[in-house]
């Protein structure tokens, strides 16, 4: 419950002076460790003394405050008065100084002190990494992503609720996992994932994917040829990481399985070419976002500008696609990938017996309707059009959203003003009725036919979208209410030489712990901005060159961070997706993925962000950490035919 005190001063009808009733909350009835939390003002205003009950109106204006700070990069801050408010006003990032917090509302005679004392539940800062750690762990041990997410779920749950397991068990169905659902962000991906497997099955049905796997065959017939159709796909479509995990993968998969590429390998070639790939875009859906980040830092350079030149800097992500080309070049793999491509290679198991792939049998193992009547046109034009569609679409929504402005506006501000999510469902609807289309033109189904095939392909994603349902609320459960990602920051103070290691760490960590890139940026870009300005000196003018490589490798450092600790979370949405597209066996997909993805990182934070803290150019420092990339997959790395 959230404590709330009341102030009221009555008054007589014949009175003059008005009346206010104010009242101050808490948002929640615990705060986690020291940090700073939410309190929110209520105020009214009498307009009707004789009525009965008297009649209140909402208050508009500004209240006084007095003992409250207000916490903004780690430093706190008096805060004295509110923003003009019409009825309520919420406080963030707030902290009570003394015993108490005095809010005051109206003038003179008339004025009304509400006074707020916090007297909130503790919950050891600990405690808040507590739910990802035994989901990421349970995941691992039991290879059961579905039971390790629903038990950090509900873990999380306990920890908010006061420890009550029957209050825990509750509000993890009906609010917590309600809320995820009903996020119309989520369920756009949701309704696009769907639409995808429904055209996956569409094309399947008609034959198309059998015409195109013997089509590519001809011109592409080894494992090394397979690998690098994958890589290349992930390449070239670098506008979205969600489009990409599950373009690539359905698209990749009846071929690669082919070639006796296992699931595993399929889904870190699509993992690893996606969000390394779209951080890095100079246009692209994250470019926005990132943009409107590095925005509010206190530099004299736009929010673009910072990002073009934090680029040389993103080490992990450049290290680990110069790290996925070698791998498949020299077709070489070290501990557990190697394995499964051994066994992939010489039993022909793209499958480890046992596993559980995140896609139904029903659409990997469907079969055409004419098994000689398909033509890989018809994989082809849908895949192609719902790229299409999506570049259309980013910058026909960008214009919409910018309205007048949109006439001088760059292509960066079009596609970054787009709403990326309504433009994925336009293109995976569009792409289904394509496929469907073709296939009724082609004669190669019926229009029963085609409509069984999309609710089966449809149907097949059942199992991925229950997992990325629980991994998105343990990611809410560890944002909004156990504040995992302010509470791991606040433990470390390093000097600006290790400022972009120890950021590279902790972005890592903390996306480790919550599986989003994004949450991750939205969390550490505004508190370790700031902060390296204020090591490096804030005087922009007088910056000196290793100043911007510190500040350059610390914001560059949050983005790569970010990304490694999603291809190392079995929570992140887009590991999900790439075990989704390329059918996999989740947890064996993160377990196999993990070691490749601390290869890299470890060359990123030794090769690239430790040297940077000490004002080393990332020219010298990239070239040095491929080469030491190259020389782990020569000389460490064994042939999978071997």
């Amino acid at each position: 419950m959230s404590w709330l005190v009341t102030a009221l001063v009555a008054v007589s009808a014949a009175a003059s002076a008005p009346a206010y009733k104010v009242e101050v909350s808490a948002g929640r009835d615990y705060q986690v460790s020291d940090l700073p939390y939410r309190l929110t003002i209520k105020a009214s205003e009498l307009v009707d003394a004789k009525a009965k009950p008297p009649k209140y109106e909402p208050f508009c204006g500004k209240a006084k405050l007095d003992g409250l700070v207000k916490i903004e990069a780690e430093t706190p801050s008096p805060l004295t008065t509110t923003d003009r408010f019409c009825g309520s006003i919420t406080l963030d990032s707030v902290k009570v100084t003394g015993d108490q917090v005095r809010v005051s509302v109206g003038e003179g005679t008339a004025m009304v002190i509400a006074t707020y004392s916090p007297k909130l539940r503790r919950v050891p800062g600990i405690l808040s990494i507590i739910a990802p750690l035994i989901a990421i762990i349970l995941a691992l041990a039991l290879r059961n992503a579905l039971f390790a997410l629903l038990a950090g779920v509900w873990v999380g749950a306990l920890v908010i609720n006061g420890y009550n397991p029957l209050i825990a068990s509750m509000r993890t169905f009906d609010t917590y996992l309600a809320d995820s659902m009903g996020s119309r962000n989520h369920a756009a991906v949701i309704m696009f994932t769907m639409a995808l497997g429904g055209m996956v099955g569409i094309i399947t049905r008609s034959g198309g994917t059998r015409a195109l796997v013997d089509a590519i065959a001809k011109r592409a017939s080894t494992r090394r040829s397979g690998m690098l159709t994958a890589y290349i796909a992930g390449i070239v479509v670098f506008f979205d990481d969600y489009a990409n995990c599950l373009l690539v993968g359905n698209s990749v998969r009846p071929f690669s399985d082919k070639m006796r590429v296992s699931r595993e390998k399929l889904s870190y070639l699509v993992d690893s070419t996606a969000a390394p790939v779209s951080t890095l875009a100079l246009i692209s859906t994250w470019v926005g976002f990132q943009v409107g980040l590095l925005e509010k830092l206190p530099a004299k350079e736009s929010g673009y500008e910072l990002f073009l030149g934090m680029l040389p800097y993103s080490f992990y992500s450049l290290f680990t696609i110069g790290f996925v080309f070698f791998i498949c070049w020299t077709m070489r793999d070290f501990g557990p990938m190697l394995k499964a491509e051994r066994r992939a290679f010489h039993k022909g198991q793209v499958l480890r017996p046992g596993a559980k792939p995140l896609m139904d049998p029903e659409l990997t193992e469907m079969q055409a309707a004419q098994p000689s009547g398909g033509h890989w046109i018809t994989a082809v034009l849908p895949v192609v059009s719902i790229v299409v569609l999506v570049m259309v679409g980013l910058y026909y929504s960008g214009r919409a959203a910018l309205g007048d402005q949109a006439s001088g506006a760059s292509l960066r501000a079009i596609v970054g003003k787009a709403d990326s999510y309504a433009v994925l469902l336009w293109a995976s609807f569009g792409g289904s009725l394509i496929a469907m289309a073709i296939g009724l033109a082609k004669k190669s189904m019926s229009a029963a036919e085609a409509v069984e095939a999309w609710l089966a392909g449809a149907k097949a994603m059942a199992m991925a979208i229950f997992i990325l349902v629980l991994a998105w609320t343990l990611g809410d459960i560890c944002k909004n209410y156990l504040m995992t990602g302010p509470w791991l920051i606040s433990q470390v103070n390093p000097s600006p030489k290790l400022l972009p290691v120890i950021t590279f760490v902790i972005s890592a960590v903390i996306a480790l712990a919550t599986g989003s890139s994004f949450s991750t940026m939205a969390i550490v870009i505004p508190i370790a901005g700031p902060l390296v300005w204020a090591a490096t000196g804030n005087d922009l003018v007088a910056a000196t060159a290793t100043d911007w490589t510190v500040r350059y490798a610390t914001l560059a450092a949050v983005l790569s961070g970010a990304v490694f600790g999603d291809h190392c979370s079995p929570i992140s949405d887009t590991t999900i997706m790439s075990s989704m597209s390329s059918a996999s066996d989740h947890v064996d997909h993160v377990r196999t993925q993990m070691p490749y993805a601390f290869v890299c990182a470890g060359v990123a934070a030794l090769v690239g962000f430790l040297p940077a803290g000490y004002g080393v150019s990332p020219w010298l420092t990239l070239p040095i950490g491929l080469a030491v990339l190259f020389a782990i997959v020569r000389f460490y790395g064994k042939r999978v035919d071997a």
